[in-house]
């Protein structure tokens, strides 16, 4: 029996959260929401616990899926989706986290160049807090209004999105500012941040690679001689120590459920973006190049083949090395500081369904990737 391609895994890692999660944000026709678990709780499909980031990364994720087989079901979605996160967020765009902000900016910028969202109100919006909320004395943005605690997952999207819509420079600041402050020397790895008077936050979190790499990425496309240069090594380096300290077997390690779900399907979607857009034809940009795409394409093989079935639909586990549990109960993660931690059983958390539909997306853009084991 042939095994299903990429692309059909991926299909039915939609199929699976768009029947299990997508609901109408409060019966509203025009709109849909994620709720945020499965089973679901009388809070979650009333949408009175949704959490913006995660929704930002399904609409991010309908985008992929609108890309991969163009439908007008799949952009319907995506246009619904951005009405109800406007809706259920008050009729605004913004909040008080800058993370946030970046991950919904991404999102629309994808749905605007896509033709599928006239979001460019939106995007402008969103990118002016970021760039308010630079810093000219220390660098950086801080994770949310009135915390002077500065991170990469703040950063870091912040960076792809303003490179990408033109603020190049304060892009190029805020990469700098990444590598200067967070880069460990030993590993070479990001860590998460630093709080006043220079004291590291120094927990190792996948998706603070992956947006690292996706700066990298969009500021080496508009450089060039040692300017893109030494981006290609920084991508290199980054990848090669996601290699040794981040996955076991090129399969990359999660970070359980709550928002620690999307973590590692973000950096599998930046290790992508490496294979496909990482320019040069020099034997470290070749090697880097080939290094992303095995860890994509090992982690998805894991993930595909620990996964549980429902009614014949995938169920991800938050770690892709180990078989997926079947969620029975409806605990829910607790909101502590701003995150969401994980439920009872990680794989009831849209985050980590979202994070095991990305990766699938992520492998299915690969050029010519090997074929699926069965």
């Amino acid at each position: 029996m042939t095994a299903p391609s990429w692309s059909e895994r991926a299909t039915a890692a939609e199929t699976a959260v768009v029947t299990r999660h997508l609901r109408r944000a409060w019966a509203l026709p025009g709109t849909a929401l994620g709720v945020v678990g499965w089973p679901s709780s009388r809070s979650d499909r009333t949408f009175s616990r949704w959490h913006y980031w995660w929704q930002a990364h399904l609409l991010d994720c309908l985008i992929d899926a609108e890309s991969r087989a163009p439908d007008p079901g799949r952009r319907r979605r995506v246009v619904d989706v951005a009405r109800g996160i406007r809706l259920r967020n008050g009729g605004r765009w913004t909040n008080n986290y800058y993370d946030d902000m970046a991950w919904l900016g991404l999102a629309l910028e994808r749905a605007r160049t896509a033709g599928i969202v006239d979001a460019t109100t939106a995007i402008n919006q969103l990118a002016t807090e970021l760039l308010r909320a630079w810093s000219p004395t220390v660098g950086g943005i801080p994770w949310r209004r009135g915390d002077e605690f500065r991170n990469a997952p703040a950063n870091g999207p912040a960076a792809v999105l303003l490179a990408r819509i033109g603020h190049r420079r304060r892009a190029e600041q805020t990469l700098d500012w990444i590598v200067a402050q967070l880069r460990d020397p030993d590993s070479g790895l990001i860590f998460d941040g630093v709080r006043p008077g220079g004291v590291l936050q120094r927990d190792l979190y996948t998706y603070c690679q992956g947006v690292v790499l996706g700066a990298a990425l969009e500021l080496a496309d508009r450089q060039s001689g040692d300017g893109a240069a030494q981006l290609v090594t920084l991508v290199h380096d980054l990848v090669t120590a996601v290699d040794r300290r981040m996955a076991t077997d090129r399969v990359l390690r999660g970070h359980g459920g709550g928002d620690g779900g999307l973590f590692t399907g973000i950096l599998a979607r930046y290790l992508a973006l490496v294979v496909i857009r990482l320019p040069g034809d020099t034997e470290e940009a070749v090697g880097t190049r080939e290094l992303a795409a095995r860890l994509v394409t090992a982690s998805a093989e894991a993930a595909w083949t620990h996964r549980a079935e429902v009614v014949g639909l995938p169920l991800f586990g938050s770690d892709w090395a180990q078989p997926a549990m079947v969620p029975s109960a409806t605990a829910r993660g607790r909101l502590g500081d701003g995150a969401t931690g994980s439920s009872a059983q990680p794989e009831r958390d849209l985050s980590v369904q979202l994070g095991g539909w990305m990766l699938m997306e992520a492998v299915a853009t690969l050029p010519g990737p090997s074929a699926p084991v069965t």
